[in-house]
């Protein structure tokens, strides 16, 4: 998996990239992130990359021509080692772009190789979106100074899936929003701090009981703290049936239901 990160501060990238589990993946060379400076596609003496809006208006708009002529660089480079360039997924890192889910960072997992664009400022030139951008994709409903924190997280999230990147190639389908819920409470040693106990069950031994214990408590913390994950959740009957009775539990507990007595 390869990532080409267009950015004004490629500095930024340089302690995420090098610890812990993207680091590895780095050295074993199952991912390569190559980090590329928009300004060196600029041709005036001041390497400017931005200007005024028309219109007017505050702020500044990056401008079309070192974006294009960065996506374009690349794409030459990628053609040059014999890879389809033609196909390359260009992807704007924008608060209007479509929400990373787990979902999507699976869809972006299956490619073997990406651009991002860090936006900045008051965004890039409408053209950039129409006529260079593949997709556009946002971290979260808020406003960031750039775009940087953004491909970050992107890339720690399609890196992750990626196989042979995590330690254990189970690790990545036990987290939340994997399959399509919260993960289930962790425990480890020791068994009992400060009076607090580990559930029995996972003391047990009985794989089959620590894993109906986990699902469970699973749906329970869905049902908290995202319920709106449930609708879209793969659900037996079963399942659906103990949710209910856990929710109409929950209702009879609640504050408001106290009030409206």
């Amino acid at each position: 998996m390869r990532f080409h990160i267009v950015t004004l501060f490629p500095e930024a990238f340089r302690g995420p990239l090098d610890v812990s589990i993207l680091k590895r993946a780095r050295d074993r060379g199952l991912v390569d992130v190559r980090l590329h400076q928009l300004r060196d596609y600029t041709h005036d003496r001041h390497h400017v990359t931005d200007d005024a809006p028309f219109g007017g208006g505050p702020g500044m708009v990056l401008k079309p021509e070192p974006l294009f002529e960065a996506v374009e660089g690349i794409r030459q480079s990628v053609a040059a080692e014999g890879r389809a360039a033609a196909s390359l997924s260009v992807i704007l890192l924008d608060p209007q772009g479509r929400r990373l889910t787990q979902s999507v960072a699976r869809d972006l997992a299956s490619r073997e190789e990406m651009v991002l664009l860090c936006g900045h400022y008051e965004g890039v030139d409408e053209r950039v979106r129409e006529h260079l951008v593949t997709d556009e994709i946002s971290i979260g409903d808020y406003v960031l100074t750039g775009g940087e924190l953004a491909a970050m997280v992107l890339v720690e999230t399609v890196a992750r899936l990626v196989p042979g990147v995590l330690g254990s190639e189970d690790s990545g389908g036990q987290d939340s929003h994997a399959r399509g819920l919260l993960q289930h409470p962790q425990y480890t040693r020791p068994a009992v701090f400060r009076g607090w106990s580990v559930p029995d069950v996972l003391l047990s031994g009985d794989h089959r009981e620590v894993e109906r214990w986990r699902r469970r408590q699973s749906l329970l913390r869905t049902l908290q703290r995202r319920p709106d994950l449930l609708a879209a959740a793969d659900l037996t009957p079963a399942e659906r049936a103990f949710l209910k009775s856990r929710a109409a539990a929950l209702e009879k507990q609640s504050p408001q239901s106290d009030s409206a007595k």
